[in-house]
């Protein structure tokens, strides 16, 4: 099986073939800076100026094939990111000497490219075809009536529930919480307390767990918030982390978000569900005949010798 799996390498390979010539000098180590004189010298020569280039532009030609910016640009966009971080002038001479060598290997092949090779590429553009297809939806203008609609879905119909502003002093025993228990109600001050004595990562803050809302705490310590009034210290409460006693500080109301504050991930919600509704539009629209699949062991898949 695995003398077959090497038929699927060679596109991989193509793709990264002068990448071992820029792991030589990775991101930590390649020079961050130019010097002074350096970068003096460099704009004195034009040297880093892209001037009046383009896409189209030829940066190298092989046995009279061009290679252009852009085919190098493509190529940087899809390297993996740490190769990305290196140093703008490490890349740009990696990826020509990697798409020159591409070339140069390239027309050494003669023949009928083989199946796996023609079923990549039709993939490959399939792909990329129907991501600009989806870009363009993902980029259609959204407008404040449909960030409103997104947002009245959303939180409209959302009931206001109790928040709970609290404190607690953990312990390890039931004991030891009584005792504390004993201390506060003579008038010992609860942060302080909690300072001295809390094993829980809240102590050093005077015990302060801030705001909370129903489910963001283990049920028997939501349970006691809740019984309790503002003011009020519980009696020891065990828990799977230890025994608590717990200040109860404030309640409130939950409210909405304002629409503004929402706006970013409205919008997301609103360009993905567009897409989604694309697709399945399109996709019921399409004349599609699935029978011959279902005719098909799903097993078949494995078989990598039919590629040769």
């Amino acid at each position: 099986m695995q003398r077959h799996l090497t038929y699927l390498a060679p596109l991989a390979f193509a793709a990264s073939f002068a990448l071992p010539a820029f792991a030589q000098e990775t991101p930590s180590e390649a020079p961050q800076d130019e010097t002074a004189a350096e970068a003096e010298t460099n704009t004195e020569s034009g040297a880093g100026t892209t001037g009046d280039a383009t896409i189209d532009t030829v940066v190298a030609t092989v046995n009279g094939t061009e290679i252009t910016l852009g085919h190098m640009m493509v190529a940087r966009a899809r390297l993996p990111e740490q190769y990305q971080q290196l140093p703008a002038e490490v890349l740009f001479t990696g990826i020509l000497d990697q798409l020159i060598q591409q070339t140069a290997l390239a027309e050494q092949f003669t023949g009928e490219l083989p199946p796996r090779v023609k079923l990549s590429l039709d993939n490959e553009t399939r792909s990329l075809t129907a991501g600009e297809v989806i870009e363009g939806v993902m980029n259609a203008e959204i407008s404040d009536a449909d960030l409103q609609a997104a947002y009245d879905e959303q939180y409209a119909s959302v009931e206001p529930s109790d928040e709970y502003n609290a404190s607690h002093i953990l312990v390890e025993s039931e004991e030891e919480a009584k005792a504390i228990k004993k201390e506060l109600d003579e008038g010992a001050d609860f942060a302080a307390v909690a300072r001295e004595k809390s094993t829980g990562p809240s102590g050093p803050g005077g015990g302060s767990l801030g705001w909370f809302g129903p489910g963001s705490m283990v049920p028997s310590f939501e349970e006691a918030v809740m019984d309790m009034e503002v003011g009020a210290i519980s009696a020891p409460v065990e828990t799977q982390f230890g025994w608590h006693v717990i200040k109860l500080n404030e309640t409130r109301k939950s409210e909405a978000p304002a629409l503004d504050e929402v706006r970013d991930e409205l919008e997301m919600q609103v360009r993905q569900t567009r897409v989604q509704s694309h697709i399945e539009e399109l996709t019921e629209a399409a004349d599609v005949d699935k029978e011959a699949a279902s005719t098909i062991d799903p097993s078949i898949l494995t078989n990598i010798e039919m590629l040769e």
